[in-house]
């Protein structure tokens, strides 16, 4: 059994900045050079509209900032838009050097807590510091798979078409007098990044009648398999980090076994979620999120001895 080793929170969000005063959501992990890291993520401002900053870490001390984006890099769009209340990070590609951020954009329902999402794609010609808005339009949005919301996609290459593992919204039911979202993985691909196709093929679903979500994932391929963590939760809306793994990248079996080492912290005790992972030399290195979705800040575990 592998143990993760919890390190506690890295990143805390700092109130002095209008955009930041809560939150920081969704990691969103880009490797720079050598240990140097850049981490997405998005804050929200006294009304609870959210924005996209990052901030940059040598993986060897990760507890040190060496830099934070005092502006946002990404902030909602013009009313009527897809993303009006609010933007999200959720996978970065570099292609030639140019940097593809895959983010959330989302507006608000009818009835709380009822929301659509769809995906949008930003693109960064400076390494990521600045990004400006491929379309004001999603690429990917509801469609005869996805009849409630997609989002938090997850992209990467392989056997020569890109993929992405995105959360496909499939119902809204009343629970206790309150809306309840269904929602689980599903599979769409692309020849240039850009152009998606959605599938309706179902990568991750629920493991029974009581699991209402499974959220943003992530994704590496070690030795020939392919390694997926994600968060999941019933009907009592606290999520936590599940584990799949797949022989082709196409059928996984859910594992939902993690071991965290017994440190406890305030942060994480009712909730953990939006993982993400990446692999420095011979460490694996999870990003996540705790209680109220992150509010705050974001977290780390290692894991070593799996490479």
């Amino acid at each position: 059994m592998f143990v993760w080793k919890k390190i506690g929170l890295i990143f805390k969000p700092n109130s002095e900045f209008y955009w930041m005063k809560s939150h920081a959501q969704l990691p969103t992990v880009d490797h720079l050079d050598a240990s140097i890291y850049r981490v997405y993520f998005a804050s929200r401002d006294e009304y609870n509209i959210s924005r996209i900053g990052y901030f940059d870490i040598d993986i060897r001390f990760p507890d040190i900032i060496l830099d934070c984006s005092v502006s946002p890099v990404l902030s909602p769009g013009p009313p009527g838009c897809f993303d009006e209340h609010g933007v999200y990070p959720s996978s970065i590609i570099t292609i030639n050097g140019i940097k593809y951020l895959y983010y959330i954009g989302w507006n608000k329902g009818s009835e709380y807590p009822l929301f659509y999402s769809s995906i949008g794609l930003a693109i960064s010609e400076d390494g990521g510091k600045n990004f400006y808005r491929f379309s004001s339009a999603p690429i990917m949005a509801r469609s005869q798979y996805d009849p409630c919301l997609v989002t938090s996609p997850f992209v990467f290459y392989a056997n020569g078409i890109w993929k992405m593992f995105y959360v496909s919204g499939i119902k809204w039911e009343k629970y206790n007098n309150r809306l309840i979202s269904f929602y689980h993985i599903k599979y769409a691909y692309s020849y240039n990044a850009i152009n998606w196709l959605p599938t309706g093929h179902v990568l991750l679903n629920f493991k029974d009648d009581s699991e209402t979500n499974i959220a943003r994932c992530s994704l590496l391929k070690i030795e020939n398999q392919y390694h997926c963590w994600y968060s999941y939760a019933s009907l009592d809306f606290s999520y936590s980090i599940g584990y799949a793994l797949s022989s082709d990248g196409f059928l996984f079996i859910r594992k939902d076994n993690l071991s965290f080492s017994p440190e406890t912290f305030t942060f994480d005790d009712q909730m953990m979620c939006y993982p993400y992972v990446i692999r420095h030399k011979d460490t694996l290195y999870m990003f996540y999120n705790g209680n109220q979705y992150g509010h705050d800040g974001i977290a780390l575990a290692i894991l070593e001895g799996m490479s």
